[in-house]
């Protein structure tokens, strides 16, 4: 039996397992269940893809699922780096989701006392580290203390209901108590109030423990793993409608509770169907052209098809995918949308699901169509550069660590672009090699981003999970309460920092030696563009360092500025499992890269290079054949810790006096330093901003306000900044205006009457048969 369909049908059968697991009425048992599924759900996923990358193949037809053509799935050679990638990410974040997700109420000992997270948690999490009120039954919510800034970081809203606020405990202290109530101590040592008022909050088993949440997730994964599958064009269009649509229902998991997210649904569904409709239309006039709609038959129809429409078709399709991939301009929903999802979520849907519209873009573009002319390629690499150099940009504004996390997805699939439309740009001045070697690094750069992004994400969860925190003004100190969290996230900004020994320096390495080499192709536009696509990733992988610097530094390292900061903890061994087999994946690929060159080589087999053989060698040393060049990232590691151990340790062994481990320092008459003094987010990116000032233009607003008394005399001054996404401000602000004036105006249309309707139907129907009557 095909190894490929095996897998994929357990991964089908798990997925419906997990869905049905879902829907449990205990929290914990769908909670494990479904992960469980989910995880075997990916785990057969990457069986399937290993195979197809060892050179399996698979097709099936199923007449009855789809009418008129029925279901056709294939996998080969280009599906099997997708496959496996999002198998491996699915396995880890179903693991680490686990841990993720905790229960909505309280255990059964705390029962009689209702439990208030801090502020910032969800409102569900009623287990957090502080204790109020009087014994009561569950689902209950303390009052909002009065030293809060109205709304916390994740954007719940404060519970106002009148009657005691007992302040809260962070790390066994007491803080912000009413002087005026008494309170009394629990069994557990939490601080205990009496209350006149109680409100009743969500009902237990929402947000991302809801049933809903847990049967999509599996379902979600197992799209994931079948829309590389997908060999028709109804097929791909109904898989990708459901990924979609799954997705939506996951960013949504937490819109009770904070209205952003309602925000992100919104702008994610509306951008990913307009995508939709642009992949409609593009697919069925290639389908229409090619006189078929299975991929064998627009393989067939392609070299038939008139220029004109080989470009509509690209254009059209190409537009979708980047929308799915996060390209800028069309990225507005990545940072809305990723930020806001449960962090496994976001893991997914950043570390597999944007790669699919990568996947999407070789898949029509070299594999169904053929390659195309040089212009298609151009674009697709200005796409790209705007794409990297923008988004980390705006990352390095970021001062939310998974917002900023988003915009780095950006940039990474702007690299990945640029891969892909070098290798059409060699292909069309008839290079191959070169061609091959940029498609192959490209598609290198998609495995390695999907391994360290998916590890930051995770991490930043398990942030968020034991401080409520996204913030990173606000954090600190987290090194020493979270110390393996804080290595895990270490390993993955190495990762995507693009330096040596992170796994994403050798896709980069690879991708700027496909442009050195590419140099020696004649022609004006490859000597202006790829010296300009080499100065882009140059540039971004500068930002990229500052940008995860400021990340590491202000969030893990310095003390901490903020209650919730200093009391955190640990995350659960399921958490630090899933990010554990992902950490193990990033030092895989950055020492024995050799490994994946066989199921490179065939990927871009199938996108058409047949004869550009692009990464070979050992595990151990990476080759790049038809080039001279190569790499051993192991010796690049040994090099660097032998550097390092001799720089540490050459000192100690020079010192003729032993060091002195307890001396008071000269501190200036200043006293002991705070955290007030130490660099933030926003203090650490300062310097870009003034740079790129023009390119990023913040928003700041200083209001100064003076005593009663006197004009002349300043009782407190407020400086507020902002950093807005430029690009969303000036290109989609006018738009929406637009139409929401074109709205207002046909409101004049509806005025009640059944008449009116009648005879807008009678007119929308002539000019229909009209239009068809032209046409024929």
């Amino acid at each position: 039996m095909n190894p490929v369909g095996s897998a994929l049908g357990a991964a089908a059968g798990l997925a419906g397992c997990g869905a049905l697991a879902g829907l449990l009425p205990r929290h914990r048992a769908r909670t494990v269940l479904a992960g469980v599924c989910t995880a075997g759900t990916g785990a057969a996923g990457t069986v399937a893809g290993i195979a197809a990358c060892g050179g399996a193949r698979w097709s099936l037809v199923l007449p009855g699922v789809l009418p008129l053509s029925g279901l056709h799935l294939a996998v080969d050679g280009l599906s099997g780096p997708f496959l496996t990638t999002a198998g491996i990410v699915i396995a880890a974040a179903a693991l680490y989701g686990i841990g993720y997700v905790r229960p909505s109420a309280c255990p059964a000992d705390l029962r009689p006392w209702v439990q208030c997270a801090p502020s910032g948690a969800r409102a569900g999490d009623l287990c957090g580290s502080a204790a109020w009120a009087r014994p009561a039954t569950d689902g209950l919510q303390p009052t909002h203390h009065p030293g809060d800034p109205g709304r916390s970081p994740l954007g719940a809203p404060p519970a106002v209901a009148g009657g005691l606020d007992c302040g809260r405990i962070v790390a066994g202290r007491a803080h912000a108590a009413e002087p005026h109530k008494s309170p009394a101590r629990a069994p557990d040592g939490a601080l205990r109030c009496r209350a006149t008022k109680i409100r009743r909050t969500r009902p237990s088993g929402t947000g991302e423990s809801a049933r809903g949440v847990q049967a999509v997730l599996p379902l979600f994964a197992l799209t994931l793993l079948l829309v590389p599958a997908a060999a028709s064009v109804s097929a791909f269009l109904m898989l990708w409608e459901l990924m979609a649509l799954t997705s939506l229902v996951l960013v949504l998991a937490g819109h009770r509770e904070r209205a952003a997210v309602r925000e992100a649904g919104v702008w994610y569904a509306v951008m990913t169907h307009l995508g939709l409709v642009l992949l409609l239309a593009g697919l069925a006039r290639f389908a229409a052209g090619a006189g078929g709609q299975t991929f064998a038959d627009l393989r067939a129809g392609a070299a038939g098809l008139p220029g004109g429409v080989r470009s509509v078709v690209f254009v059209l399709t190409a537009t979708a995918f980047a929308s799915k991939a996060g390209a800028v301009p069309l990225h507005v929903w990545l940072p809305r949308a990723h930020p806001e999802a449960p962090s496994h979520v976001s893991a997914l849907m950043s570390a597999a699901m944007v790669h699919l519209g990568v996947y999407g873009i070789v898949r029509v573009g070299f594999d169904l169509l053929g390659g195309g002319p040089r212009w298609w390629w151009l674009a697709l690499i200005g796409a790209g550069g705007l794409s990297a150099v923008y988004g980390m940009l705006q990352a390095a504004m970021a001062s939310d660590l998974k917002r900023l996390l988003a915009y780095s997805t950006s940039e990474n699939a702007g690299l990945m672009l640029i891969g892909v439309g070098a290798a059409g740009l060699f292909a069309d001045a008839q290079h191959e090699e070169l061609a091959a070697l940029a498609l192959a690094a490209a598609l290198l750069h998609m495995v390695n981003h999907s391994a360290f992004k998916a590890l930051l994400f995770c991490a930043a969860g398990s942030v968020l999970r034991a401080s409520g925190l996204r913030d990173l003004d606000r954090m600190g100190g987290l090194r020493a309460r979270m110390p393996l969290t804080a290595g895990l996230f270490a390993v993955g900004a190495l990762g995507a920092v693009a330096l040596p020994p992170g796994n994403g320096f050798v896709s980069e390495w690879l991708l700027l030696q496909s442009l050195i080499h590419g140099l020696a192709v004649p022609g004006e536009v490859t000597s202006i563009v790829l010296p300009l696509a080499f100065a882009v990733i140059a540039l971004s992988a500068g930002l990229a360092a500052a940008v995860f610097v400021k990340a590491l530094g202000v969030g893990f390292f310095a003390r901490p500025r903020s209650d919730r900061a200093a009391a955190a903890e640990e995350s659960p061994p399921a958490m630090l499992a899933g990010m554990g087999l992902l950490a193990v994946c990033c030092a895989v690929l950055a020492l024995v890269p050799g490994l994946l060159g066989p199921a490179l080589d065939r990927a871009v087999a199938v996108a058409g290079f047949p004869h550009g053989a692009s990464l070979s060698g050992t595990g151990i040393q990476a080759q790049l054949d038809g080039v001279a060049a190569r790499l051993s990232p192991l010796w690049v590691v040994a090099a660097l810790t032998a550097a390092t151990a001799a720089a540490a340790g050459l000192p100690r062994l020079a010192r003729r006096r032993p060091r002195r481990t307890r001396a008071r320092l000269w501190d200036c008459g200043g006293g002991a330093p705070t955290p007030r003094m130490a660099y933030t987010a926003t203090s650490f990116a300062e310097p870009l901003q003034r740079v790129f000032d023009d390119v990023v233009a913040p928003e700041q607003d200083v209001d100064v306000t003076p005593v009663r008394e006197s004009a002349y005399l300043v009782e407190r001054v407020r400086y507020r900044q902002r950093v807005p996404d430029r690009l969303e401000h000036r290109l989609y602000g006018p738009v929406l205006a637009g139409l929401s004036h074109v709205g207002a105006a046909a409101r004049r249309l509806a005025n009640g009457s059944a008449h009116l309707y009648v005879g807008y139907g009678f007119c929308g129907l002539v000019t229909v048969l009209l239009a068809l009557a032209v046409g024929w």
